[in-house]
């Protein structure tokens, strides 16, 4: 069973009011319960498994010593 569930129908343009709302909503959850829905979010945007999520390609950094 999801803990979340994205209504696509919901949006809507919010006035600064409405804007107002919604953020003295989120600020009254907890941080770990603003950082589920974050990351729910971010897993419903790009198609990710929630409980198993991509590794980390380390292969396109590079680290480079500096020489002085």
């Amino acid at each position: 069973m999801e803990p979340f569930r994205l209504d696509r129908t919901a949006f809507k343009i919010n006035s600064h009011e409405e804007a107002t709302y919604q953020r003295a909503y989120w600020m009254e959850k907890t941080p770990r319960e603003r950082l589920a829905a974050a990351w729910y979010l971010i897993c419903a945007a790009y198609d990710l498994d929630r409980q198993n999520p991509p590794r980390m390609d380390r292969s396109a950094f590079a680290i480079k010593k500096r020489s002085r």
